[in-house]
């Protein structure tokens, strides 16, 4: 794993001078890719997002979480408690991925069991205790997790948000879909679009910070940012720090 350590200082992600986004002044929006469940790597970039604030104060700094907190990683509870205390403290804003999306299906519908299992939804669960057994059934396995499933967990769904704007930049967990306008975008498309929004060129009125599709490193388009670098695999939990026209990677 790369030297994370908190005295490093942020390094800058370039784009060309065709799109020069800008959030107003005296604001600065930390955003975070996907999670995934890995709650060491969440509490390491919380202490560097805080870090960097005493560093560099500013007016008004944000945290926006792009989706995907849960599956997949070993404690997807534990970082919904962060989140959770974040949202409460920090005024933190967290969206929506696919993930939570198919959480809150299984929640009312027992029937979404097996496609939350192949996303990882296995992995969600024992984290919260629930470990089924071979002869549970799906009733059996949600009337489990709801037992296991926290009050102030269940706010924090509530408080999830499918997008965020701010200046000239849009928050969203997948992207969007080009040439439909803001105002009109499918909250499925939201959390769910890949090769449509990934493929296209076009300027689309504002600038996207999304994740949902994994790369390597934080990807710089001239339309957009992709900063979901598989978190729970990769180890690399990316945060980046937007400031006036200035994309920085903490």
């Amino acid at each position: 794993m790369p030297d994370r350590s908190l005295r490093e200082m942020p390094r800058s992600l370039s784009r060309s001078d065709s799109n020069k986004a800008a959030l107003p002044p005296d604001t600065r929006i930390y955003a975070i890719g996907d999670i995934h469940g890995r709650a060491d790597l969440l509490q390491e970039t919380i202490a560097r997002i805080d870090e960097d604030i005493r560093r560099r104060p500013i007016t008004y700094a944000a945290e926006v979480y792009i989706g995907d907190y849960i599956d997949r990683g070993a404690d997807s509870k534990g970082v919904i408690d962060l989140l959770a205390v974040r949202m409460v403290h920090n005024h933190a804003i967290c969206l929506r991925g696919n993930h939570e999306a198919i959480m809150e299906d299984f929640l009312e519908d027992a029937s979404v069991l097996e496609h939350w299992r192949q996303l990882g939804g296995l992995q969600t669960l024992a984290s919260y205790g629930v470990s089924p057994s071979r002869t549970a059934t799906a009733r059996d396995v949600q009337n489990a997790f709801h037992a296991a499933f926290p009050p102030a967990h269940d706010a924090f769904l509530r408080c999830l948000r499918n997008n965020i704007r701010c200046g000239d930049f849009l928050f969203v967990h997948a992207g969007i879909r080009p040439n439909v306008p803001l105002s009109s975008q499918d909250p499925h498309d939201l959390m769910w679009i890949r090769d449509e929004f990934l493929d296209s060129k076009r300027d689309h009125g504002v600038y996207v910070v999304h994740g949902h599709t994994p790369v390597p490193h934080a990807d710089i388009r001239d339309n957009r940012v992709n900063i979901d670098t598989g978190a729970w695999r990769s180890g690399i939990l990316t945060c980046i720090a937007i400031e006036g026209t200035e994309i920085l990677v903490l």
